[in-house]
């Protein structure tokens, strides 16, 4: 008889990476809770009801606020291949990784991508931006908000306005930075906005949160066409379609629309998930989730500092739900890592391109946005860093960080 494994047993993790992290015990609850057919009338009523909670979310009265199913790169690609036409021009300002994905997505799509740059550990001046755009004159603007490879947030709030000016949408992926650090799409003239649940938003990853302006719709609406199988007299079959079928906005938003056109199953799984992330966030409130994110991110900066060790990066454009640490000289990253896993199972992150090797990412995001992870983490980081040699002040980092607590009169165990 061949050998079966057993029931999926994984081990007890603190996730504080840069992402996925911990998610909250009621998102995986109602995960679990039973499956009911695609056009269920609970179903279709919780997929509305899914839309309304987002659109608090996001800071947002757009209709075509909806789920991709997939994970954030979906949400990305959806965005983008819907968006651009071959030959579009397409602005992405680059200050980290996932600028560069961006211009890939881009790419890919046939479009003629421009890209600005600025060194790792930076942030756009708005005049640069500006500046870009009168030069090159694109269809659309792409920028990430969180770059979490860099750690970097790029403020967006300008941005929008100068879009409109000079008639180019603005799009922005906020995977990183939605839900733990201020995000409003109506209010920063956004056109569109993609997301995952990973990170702030406390959820495991396979949902990504989307949301369309008007302008945005209409170029969707204008590449418009139904798959010959479900078409109907009168639909529309435009002929510079949309050319991915499973990421194809149009279809995607009859689905989720009044017509429930079908275009795929919806992740019944996934929804129940992405429904309870955007509740618990708006039944703590957008604001104080924010400022919870920015306690225990302060608490963590102070933490790393207390220890000795080099922040990188321009602090005054952090995010507030991961900082980036320089590992010291010596010491060999990889190393560190491996031992808070085998030893205290708490995860921390490496990072990619020119900061491989030379910095952790240390997340504070979501569920784990709360002292307890954050104390835990970097008395388990002394202990490791002493092991292997490195020179850190004896309870410098939990005692930085219960100052940031003190002073904040958060009380021992407080969870948020």
């Amino acid at each position: 008889m061949t050998h079966l494994p057993g029931p999926i047993d994984p081990p007890a993790r603190l996730l504080m990476g840069p992402g996925p992290i911990s998610a909250y015990p009621s998102v995986l609850r109602a995960m679990g809770a039973p499956l009911v057919g695609q056009y269920d009338p609970f179903m279709t009523a919780t997929m509305t009801e899914t839309q309304g909670l987002y659109r608090q979310v996001w800071g947002t009265a757009n209709d075509a606020t909806v789920l991709i199913d997939g994970t954030s790169r979906a949400g990305i690609e959806a965005a983008m291949v819907s968006l651009i036409r071959p030959g579009d021009r397409v602005l992405v300002p680059v200050f980290g990784r996932f600028g560069h994905l961006l211009k890939e997505i881009a790419e890919r799509a046939l479009a003629e991508v421009h890209t600005i740059e600025v060194p790792w550990g930076e942030v756009f001046p708005v005049s640069t931006i500006r500046e870009a755009i009168e030069r090159v004159k694109p269809h659309l603007v792409a920028c990430v908000q969180g770059d979490t490879s860099t750690t970097m947030l790029q403020p967006l709030d300008e941005i929008g306005e100068i879009c409109r000016a000079h008639g180019a949408l603005f799009y922005t992926d906020a995977t990183a930075s939605l839900g733990g650090n201020p995000f409003e799409m109506d209010a920063w003239g956004l056109d569109a906005a993609t997301a995952g649940l990973q990170k702030c938003l406390g959820g495991p990853s396979g949902s990504a949160p989307i949301s369309l302006s008007d302008r945005a719709v209409e170029v969707v609406r204008s590449r418009a066409r139904v798959e010959a199988g479900i078409r109907e007299e009168g639909d529309a079959s435009a002929s510079d379609f949309i050319r991915s079928n499973y990421f194809d906005l149009a279809m995607i938003l009859d689905y989720w629309g009044p017509r429930r056109l079908n275009h795929h199953t919806e992740a019944t799984t996934m929804l129940y998930g992405a429904r309870e992330c955007a509740r618990v966030l708006l039944l703590e409130g957008r604001d104080a989730v924010i400022a919870r994110h920015q306690l225990h991110g302060d608490a963590m900066l102070a933490g790393v500092q207390g220890l000795g060790l080099t922040v990188f990066g321009d602090v005054a454009h952090k995010m507030t739900n991961v900082v980036a640490v320089e590992i010291p000289e010596g010491v060999v990253g990889d190393a560190v890592r491996t031992e808070l896993l085998d030893d205290f199972g708490i995860e921390i992150g490496t990072s990619f391109g020119p900061l491989h090797g030379r910095v952790w990412r240390i997340g504070t995001m979501g569920y784990n946005a709360r002292k307890d992870a954050v104390l835990t983490t970097l008395a388990a980081l002394e202990t490791v860093l002493r092991r292997h040699g490195a020179a850190v002040a004896a309870g410098g980092g939990v005692e930085a960080a219960q100052d940031v607590y003190g002073a904040a009169a958060v009380p021992a165990g407080a969870a948020g």
